[in-house]
């Protein structure tokens, strides 16, 4: 574990860039955040970042810390693979967003519904079930349920 922590608490799509080899590069830390030594959250009046991506204790309450980015990272990987952006999913005649899609989907298929029609001819189901569950671990609505980094990095 680092001893120097560092909470973006604005990561989304268009932060991530890729470079030639189409290795993922976080980008616009201007928003973030570092924690030293013991220090693992703090808050602020001043709520600042992209609607979607935000965590519930974040958007609510102005409270950030790891968990933060772990919900926004939960979000780009269910994002990536459905192929939809959260901004702009509307699902059903309950309008359901992607995340209460995605949740859906798990509950009924194992998350193989969430799959961009475009992948699923080169995808390993159990890979994408897998993303999926990881996906939704990371957007868990209280922010004790989500996994840590080193906990997501070793999923």
């Amino acid at each position: 574990d680092s001893r120097l922590r560092v909470i973006h608490r604005d990561l989304k799509v268009s932060n991530i860039l890729l470079d030639e080899k189409m290795n993922p590069k976080i980008s616009d830390f201007g928003l973030a955040r570092m924690f030293q030594g013991t220090q693992y959250q703090d808050n602020t009046r001043r709520v600042v970042g992209t609607l979607g991506y935000m965590s519930p204790e974040y958007a609510w309450a102005g409270l950030f810390s790891e968990k933060s980015d772990i919900y926004s990272f939960g979000v780009l990987m269910l994002e990536i693979i459905s192929g939809k952006r959260i901004s702009r999913f509307i699902f059903g005649d309950e309008n359901k967003g992607l995340l209460a899609y995605a949740w859906e989907s798990w509950c009924e298929t194992g998350g193989m519904n969430v799959l961009d029609i475009d992948l699923s001819d080169s995808c390993n189901a159990s890979e994408v079930a897998r993303c999926v569950q990881i996906g939704l671990l990371c957007v868990q609505h209280e922010a004790v349920d989500r996994p840590n980094t080193l906990q997501v990095l070793s999923m």
